[in-house]
C-alpha cells in the first residue's frame, strides 16, 4: 500500500501527493513506525498508556480478527464506544481491513440507534458496556445486525484483571495484517449529522479526507509536533475530536490524552494540570494543546477550581462547534496567557476550514480561511455579496465528504459541485476576517451539536397539557445559544413555574440530554403563517 507524501509543510497550503491506492489507517500507523517513533506513547486513557508499536499491533490484531465475525471489506460496523484506547484501535483496524466504521454519538437515546443501525445496516456494534443499556433489545428489531461486541465489560472476579469480547477479540488476532486495497477516493468512515427536520443523515468520508485536514489545519495553524501532548473535550466520535485526539496526533507521532467521563471543568482540569490520568501524572508532563469548546471554555473561567497559570503547560487552544464569544476569549487569555484559536468546521468537511491564527486572533470572529480551503458568501440571488454583507457560506476543500447516505436530495442541496453548503451565515469585513451571524435554517447549535427546533416540538406537544410548542434558540448569561421553548397550553390557566420544570424534565427523558429547553415560556398562541407554518423568526426577537 503507497505512503502519502507532502512537499511542503509551512504555513502555505501543502501540496498532497495521495496515491490512488492509499489505506488511511496504514499511513496514519506506519508513518510512525518508519519514523522511529515505535516506542512514544500514542495514547492515554484512564487505564494506562500505549505507544505506536502497540498500537500497530492492536490494530492489526483486530483488523485480522474482523473476517471471524463473518465481516468483509465494504461492510459497515458502528461504534458507539467511550473515549478509552479502544476505541482508535476499533475505528483504524475497521479501516485497515476495509470495513467502514460509522462512528456515533454516545449520548443518544435508543430510539436515535435504532434508525442509525437500521440506516447503515451495520452488522455488528461495537459498545462500551456502560452504553449497552442504551441498546437492549435493538438486535431483535434490526435485521442486518449480527453481532455486539462489548468493550470494558467488568471482571466477573474481584482483583482479577478486568476480560471482555473486545479484548478477547484482540487477543485472538494476529500481530501482521495487509491492508486492504482500498482507494483514497472510496468511503472510509461515517459520521451522523443532524438535518432541518431533525433526522440524522450519515455522512460519508473517504480515505483521503483525514490526512488532508492534518496537513492543512494541524501542521500549519496550530503547529502541532511529535513533541506535543493534545487533550481534547471533544470526543472522538465528532468531527471536531477526530482530528484533535486521533488524526492530528497520529500524523506527526504525537500523544493524545483520552478521558471516558463527561467534560466538566473539574475533569478537564485534571488533566491539564497533568494531575490525572496516573499515566499521565507519572510522565510529570502536562498537555501543550487543548481543544475545547465555547459552553466548556465558559464553564471553566466560571469555575473556583481554575488552575494558576503556572500549574499549566498550554501553548495554544482552539475553539469550534459554535461562535466563541469575545468574552470568554479574551478571558482566558488574560488568566492563561494563551489563545483561543476559534473557528469554524462541519461533519461535512470533517474540520475546521475558517480559524483565527496565533498571533492574528481577532475574538468576536472566527478568523481566516485555513490555507487550501476556499471561501464564498453569496446572497439569495446567488451572487457573492460585498464586504460588510451577510452571505450563505459555502467552502471549496479536499476534505468534504462525498455525500449524505441514501439522502439524494440533501446531498445535491449541500454537496454542489466543488462547493459545500455549510448553513452559516457569515459576514467578511475588510481585513478578511468572518464574523457568524447565525443559521441559515431554524436549526440551532448547542454545545457544538445541532439541535432540531421538530424534533424538541414534537417532544413537548407530546405531554398531555401542550397544545403546541415552538422552539427557538436563545442567549444565556455567557451569550450562548440554548434552546427555548414557547408553548401553548390545553388549559392556559394551569400554567405555572412547577409545570415548567415538568416539561423541561419531560423533554430529558425523551431527547439526549442538550437537547432539552432551558427556558419554557407559556403564550397564548404562536406566530404563525397564512398557511399555518410557526414563525420563529418573531419569537426569536
Amino acid at each position: 500500500m503507497a505512503q502519502l507524501s507532502s512537499a511542503d509543510h509551512s504555513v502555505s497550503p501543502p501540496r498532497l501527493s495521495i496515491p490512488r491506492g492509499y489505506n488511511a489507517a496504514h499511513d496514519l500507523v506506519e508513518r510512525n513506525l518508519k519514523a522511529g517513533r515505535g516506542e512514544r506513547i500514542a495514547f492515554i486513557d484512564d487505564r494506562g498508556s500505549i505507544t505506536y508499536a502497540e498500537l500497530a499491533r492492536r490494530v492489526n490484531r483486530f483488523a485480522s480478527s474482523l473476517a471471524g465475525l463473518g465481516l468483509r471489506p465494504e461492510d459497515r460496523v458502528m461504534i458507539c464506544m467511550l473515549d478509552t484506547t479502544d476505541w482508535p484501535v476499533a475505528f483504524l483496524g475497521a479501516i485497515k481491513a476495509g470495513v467502514v466504521p460509522v462512528a456515533v454519538n454516545t449520548l443518544l437515546k435508543p430510539q436515535d440507534y435504532e434508525y442509525m443501525l437500521r440506516d447503515s445496516r451495520a452488522r455488528v456494534l461495537f459498545v462500551s458496556q456502560a452504553l449497552l443499556p442504551a441498546f437492549e433489545g435493538l438486535a431483535e428489531k434490526v435485521p442486518t445486525l449480527a453481532r455486539t461486541v462489548v468493550s470494558g465489560a467488568p471482571s466477573p472476579v474481584p482483583g482479577q484483571a478486568a476480560t471482555d469480547e473486545f479484548s478477547a477479540l484482540v487477543a485472538g488476532g494476529s500481530d501482521h495484517f495487509e491492508p486492504a486495497e482500498t482507494v483514497a477516493d472510496e468511503p472510509c468512515f461515517w459520521l451522523y449529522s443532524s438535518g432541518s427536520t431533525g433526522a440524522p443523515k450519515g455522512t460519508v468520508h473517504v480515505h483521503s479526507s483525514l490526512i488532508q485536514t492534518a496537513e492543512l489545519f494541524a501542521r500549519p495553524v496550530i503547529g502541532i509536533t511529535e513533541s506535543d501532548i493534545v487533550f481534547s473535550a471533544a470526543k472522538l466520535f465528532f468531527a471536531y475530536g477526530l482530528g484533535n485526539g486521533l488524526t492530528f496526533p497520529m500524523s506527526v507521532g504525537a500523544t493524545a490524552v483520552l478521558m471516558a467521563e463527561r467534560p466538566t471543568p473539574e475533569a478537564v482540569f485534571l488533566r491539564l494540570t497533568g494531575e490525572a490520568p496516573a499515566a499521565l501524572a507519572k510522565m510529570r508532563a502536562r498537555p501543550t494543546v487543548h481543544y475545547g469548546v465555547p459552553t466548556l471554555f465558559a464553564a471553566m473561567l466560571a469555575s473556583p477550581s481554575f488552575p494558576a497559570r503556572e500549574q499549566l503547560g498550554l501553548r495554544v487552544a482552539t475553539s469550534a462547534g459554535e461562535a466563541l464569544p469575545a468574552r470568554v476569549g479574551a478571558s482566558f487569555t488574560e488568566r492563561t496567557g494563551v489563545e483561543i484559536l476559534d473557528g469554524i468546521g462541519s461533519t461535512e468537511m470533517l474540520h475546521v476550514f475558517l480559524s483565527n491564527r496565533s498571533g492574528e486572533v481577532r475574538y468576536g470572529t472566527t478568523g481566516k480561511p485555513v490555507p487550501g480551503y476556499s471561501l464564498r458568501l453569496l446572497g439569495d440571488d446567488g451572487q457573492e455579496v460585498d464586504v460588510g454583507e451577510v452571505g450563505d457560506l459555502y467552502i471549496g476543500g479536499p476534505s468534504s465528504a462525498a455525500m449524505y447516505w441514501n439522502q439524494r436530495d440533501k446531498s445535491r442541496q449541500t454537496f454542489q459541485g466543488e462547493w459545500t453548503r455549510s448553513g452559516d451565515k457569515y459576514v467578511r469585513d475588510a481585513d478578511g476576517y468572518y464574523t457568524y451571524a447565525g443559521r441559515s435554517d431554524d436549526m440551532l447549535k448547542v454545545s457544538g451539536q445541532y439541535v432540531s427546533p421538530f424534533e424538541v416540538e414534537s417532544a413537548i406537544a407530546s405531554h398531555p397539557q401542550v397544545l403546541e410548542a415552538a422552539v427557538v434558540g436563545a442567549a444565556d448569561e455567557d451569550r450562548l445559544i440554548k434552546p427555548k421553548a414557547y408553548v401553548v397550553l390545553k388549559e392556559p390557566s394551569k400554567a405555572s413555574p412547577a409545570l415548567a420544570e415538568e416539561l423541561r424534565s419531560y423533554v430529558k427523558d425523551q431527547l439526549a440530554p442538550f437537547k432539552y429547553p432551558r427556558w419554557v415560556e407559556f403564550v397564548e398562541e404562536l406566530p404563525k403563517t397564512a398557511t399555518g407554518k410557526i414563525q420563529r423568526f418573531k419569537l426569536r426577537g
